[in-house]
């Protein structure tokens, strides 16, 4: 029986009632959701990406379609996190379920500065670290393409929060487990890998990047075995859990990222498609359990590393 299924993980001192969440920049604020399906059957959601002040994002176009998947620039456009606490978090008051607040900056200050007011927030459970963005304190380089900056952010931010601090990494790198390691080395809870890959489409007919930003993040079903392989890869080469996301559309692709070594999972671009899709991918995780004569999902993390 389905119902004897058990569906609950763990992530530092948080118990997630079943392993599926949604991605920051794919599900608004949640709120927007909430006609679609019911919050409280999620293991959690993440918010959209917040910065110190409100951000309009890129100039358009910022969204073009790709064979299994999207390309998408928006540009991380944003209230801000003042917005966010003072109007939005009052409306989740009544939600039973995991609210992770996503940030990004451009510096170490910026970032400091948003997890320090999120911290006073009982209904944030979580913080999750956008480092694919630009420093420019180091010339616009990015944070996560650098180990040690990506140690000194998150060493930093959990100096002044006591809240799970997940650092959502970006796989434009030579070797992420490595930038995972230092992640873990500065204080993480757990990191959350991928994020999306960089990518162009060119219109052949005016012979420019159909993008404003000329290049953009490619996500949807397209980039889940590269997310697999980067999970997979990961998984033995740190000790704290692993959120994976990337190209998330059906609880097989989900089951394949929990078996190549994720605790918790995050859907997307799939969200788009079907907005209610997170509570069919929580059936058929339940269901795969239940057929399988598998007690626990948690029992099935890492199990492709078995001999």
């Amino acid at each position: 029986m389905a119902s004897s299924v058990n569906l609950a993980v763990k992530l530092g001192n948080l118990i997630f009632k079943n392993p599926v969440l949604t991605a920051s920049g794919t599900f608004g604020y949640g709120l927007e959701y909430e006609r679609f399906l019911d919050l409280n059957r999620l293991g959690g959601f993440v918010v959209k990406g917040l910065s110190v002040a409100e951000k309009l994002g890129n100039k358009p176009p910022r969204i073009v379609e790709t064979p299994c998947g999207m390309l998408n620039a928006i540009g991380l456009q944003n209230i801000g996190v003042d917005r966010f606490i003072e109007e939005k978090l009052p409306k989740m008051a009544d939600l039973n379920t995991h609210i992770i607040a996503n940030i990004y900056g451009t510096e170490v200050a910026e970032f400091v500065e948003i997890a320090e007011k999120l911290d006073k927030e009982k209904l944030v459970s979580a913080i999750e670290v956008n480092v694919s963005c630009p420093n420019v304190s180091a010339g616009g380089a990015l944070f996560g393409k650098d180990p040690d900056m990506v140690f000194v952010l998150t060493s930093s931010i959990k100096k002044v929060t006591k809240k799970p601090v997940i650092v959502k990494l970006t796989p434009n790198v030579e070797d992420i487990a490595f930038i995972a390691q230092a992640a873990q080395s500065g204080g993480a809870d757990a990191v959350s890998l991928i994020n999306t890959i960089t990518g162009m489409v060119i219109d052949t007919k005016t012979k420019k990047p159909v993008l404003a930003n000329k290049t953009g993040g490619l996500s949807g079903p397209a980039i889940y075995p590269v997310g697999v392989r980067m999970v997979y890869e990961t998984y033995k080469k740190i000790k704290i859990p692993i959120v994976g996301v990337g190209g998330i559309y059906n609880a097989d692709v989900a089951l394949q990222y929990i078996m190549a070594g994720a605790s918790l999972i995050q859907v997307g671009t799939a969200n788009f498609i079907d907005p209610s899709i997170t509570v069919d991918i929580i059936k058929g995780i339940e269901e795969f359990l239940a057929n399988e004569g598998i007690e626990s999902v948690s029992s099935l993390i890492g199990v492709a590393h078995s001999e």
